[in-house]
């Protein structure tokens, strides 16, 4: 008995650090202040925009994004739109580089997507993101769950395309736990990864692990510019629902940012 019962528990364990094996795991960490590495000399924001043009004057780097203990992405939004704007003129932009900052992906919050999810929830707040990645022609739309009860689990979700093929996801909260934790599920409803959100952090540090058969470097991405997008996903909610409220009350009239306007036009229109 004995025997069988240091086999069963050597099993149990080599099942485990398979387990592990098979998954990938990447950290998306934010600063609290401006006191980093990348803003003050390593890579100075005129060598940035240097580098790539995705780089703009307003933009302010905000964390990085760690795989097997080394910097493989710096996360950044554009600070002007989001801190210096109001009304319809208030965007949330994030973007993802690559360590020597390359552009790897850009994250925008939709303003006109998002009204319209939120006038048709009854004043709900729904938003909806678009994100452009690096060689990769789709743009994919990542929605918050117009289905959402107070008290219950925040759902989002979104699909890639892959040699034409969808892959669907969603992402919900995980209610019991402490942080900004999701689970990640795939088009079969089995989870199959996972986004621990460290409680007690200033900035916000994110722990994420997805099965090995899915994370490509589309996914990986996709989910890096999420995590970053939790800092602002209260004040993005607020936003909307202030936005709607006034459209419904008449006390302003929609507008779109040409750059957004641009996103939903008819890519075989007649120019």
């Amino acid at each position: 008995m004995a025997r069988s019962s240091a086999k069963s528990e050597k099993k149990t364990k080599s099942t485990k650090i398979s387990k592990k094996a098979r998954q990938k795991e990447f950290v998306v960490n934010l600063w609290a202040t401006d006191l980093n590495d990348v803003e003050i000399g390593i890579l100075p924001a005129t060598k940035a925009r240097a580098k790539s043009r995705q780089f703009t004057k307003d933009m302010d780097v905000i964390g990085e994004v760690r795989e097997d203990g080394e910097r493989t992405g710096i996360v950044a939004y554009r600070e002007a739109l989001w801190e210096d704007k109001e009304g319809m003129d208030k965007r949330l932009v994030i973007k993802l580089f690559s360590a020597s900052m390359n552009w790897k992906g850009t994250m925008d919050l939709l303003i006109g997507r998002s009204l319209q999810l939120t006038h048709g929830a009854g004043g709900v707040p729904v938003t909806a993101y678009s994100i452009n990645l690096a060689g990769h022609d789709q743009i994919i739309q990542l929605e918050r769950s117009a289905y959402k009860w107070p008290m219950f689990p925040e759902r989002f979700s979104f699909f890639i395309l892959r040699d034409g093929k969808p892959s669907f996801y969603r992402l919900r909260k995980l209610v019991m736990a402490m942080g900004s934790d999701y689970g990640l599920y795939d088009h079969n409803n089995k989870r199959i990864g996972t986004i621990d959100g460290k409680v007690f952090t200033i900035g916000g540090k994110w722990k994420c692990r997805v099965d090995e058969d899915h994370a490509d470097e589309l996914l990986k991405a996709t989910l890096q510019l999420f995590c970053t997008m939790q800092r602002f996903n209260d004040e993005a909610r607020w936003h909307i629902a202030d936005l709607v409220r006034e459209m419904h009350d008449g006390d302003i009239m929609p507008t779109l940012e040409h750059h957004e306007a641009d996103l939903y036009m008819n890519p075989r229109r007649v120019r």
